[in-house]
């Protein structure tokens, strides 16, 4: 089998086929995923310097809208592409590209479409290319469930569409040895409590902060670590912190930290916590997954499908600071190794690169197996 896998984002940074390599670390995960699960894949994204890249032994072709378009899916290079590629299947990153996927359609009719959900909502009110995109589709890949059911009640979604349940992506990182984690970032606390998401108002910190606060009088060396990027809550959370006994020495506010600190914190760290509203996925709970670190989040679709509905690690319902302190204070009196070891056996089943690459194959083949099965109906008729 071979399936092109399709990015129609165009880097607003105008980044080097090299530089989005590197930085668009996604991109190249699930191809890599895929291809070590045995199917071949060529990877093809829209980007500013058109250039075809081997990386890892996949091939990359990075190209450019012709003259005058902001779009690649109706130029004369990417449709010579296609018809060079013609593979089995192609897998559409996001669901916002709504006049590109109608032109792949058109180019490669009998060539079943996988659309892949990268925290699409539906809105008010959808022109007409934006439901046929859904009509061509052969298959729709959620994280969860019920992140389809939106779609589904609009009714972009109808029969035979598939949907599957695949996360977005995996994570690269380890568990590692904690004693020497804690040596190497300085963190400390019994339990030490590892927050990484943007200081907003989906993330929810303040409702965090008071289930932290509540949690400690009953935990009195636990500290909270924080790691964010965009913070326009910083003010009201440094307020917070500093209007409340149980939070004003025990709260390190450690702001932007690069990516590979972020594992040798998770690695550090005894719980993790994060209190957002809405995820398509979420990254940095995959990522403490992947270091055996059991997370308590918030009881929302994607958290759902990453903790096996809260069996790894703990639940607790958005805006609820009681239900936040009881699920800290349960999952830190859980054997710690054990537990640990549990998160991280839990990744590798479910939710590794092996995993997800399993998943992704078996849709690709499921699909492929409707469209040869309408093909043989079809010539018997």
């Amino acid at each position: 089998m071979h399936v092109a896998q399709i990015s129609f984002l165009l880097d607003p940074l105008e980044r080097t086929p090299a530089r989005m390599l590197e930085d668009w670390w996604p991109l190249v995960d699930c191809a890599e995923m895929v291809e070590r699960a045995g199917v071949r894949v060529s990877v093809v994204q829209a980007c500013r310097h058109p250039e075809q890249v081997t990386h890892h032994g996949i091939g990359y072709h990075f190209v450019a809208p012709d003259g005058g378009q902001s779009s690649i899916a109706r130029g004369r290079s990417f449709q010579a592409l296609m018809s060079i590629l013609q593979p089995d299947v192609v897998h559409v990153h996001g669901l916002e590209f709504p006049l590109e996927v109608l032109a792949l359609a058109a180019i490669a009719p009998e060539t079943p479409i996988l659309l892949q959900d990268h925290g699409s909502s539906v809105p008010p009110f959808w022109r007409r290319n934006r439901r046929r995109q859904f009509s061509v589709a052969a298959g729709l890949s959620f994280c969860a469930p019920e992140q389809a059911r939106p779609f589904l009640q609009a009714g972009l979604i109808r029969p035979p569409t598939l949907v599957f349940e695949i996360p977005e992506c995996s994570s690269r990182f380890t568990p590692g040895d904690p004693v020497a984690a804690r040596a190497s970032t300085g963190l400390h606390g019994d339990p030490a409590v590892l927050w990484v998401g943007h200081l907003n108002e989906n993330k929810d910190p303040m409702t965090m902060l008071a289930g932290v606060s509540m949690a400690a009088r009953r935990l009195p060396d636990l500290q909270l670590w924080c790691c964010f990027g965009t913070a326009p809550l910083q003010a009201p959370v440094q307020r917070h912190i500093d209007a409340d006994p149980h939070l004003r020495n025990r709260v390190h506010l450690l702001g932007k930290v690069a990516h590979e600190r972020i594992e040798t914190l998770m690695r550090a760290a005894d719980l993790f916590v994060l209190g957002s509203h809405r995820e398509a996925m979420g990254v940095s709970v995959m990522e403490a997954l992947a270091c055996g670190l059991p997370p308590v989040v918030t009881d929302i679709p994607s958290f759902r499908a990453l903790t096996r509905n809260g069996t790894v690690g703990a639940l607790w319902p958005c805006d609820d600071i009681d239900a936040l302190s009881k699920a800290l204070l349960s999952v830190a009196r859980r054997p710690r190794q054990e537990t640990r070891a549990a998160v991280r056996a839990h990744f590798e089943s479910k939710l590794s690169f092996a995993a997800v690459g399993r998943a992704l194959v078996a849709a690709y083949d499921r699909l492929l197996e409707r469209k040869n099965l309408a093909a043989t109906v079809s010539n018997c008729a």
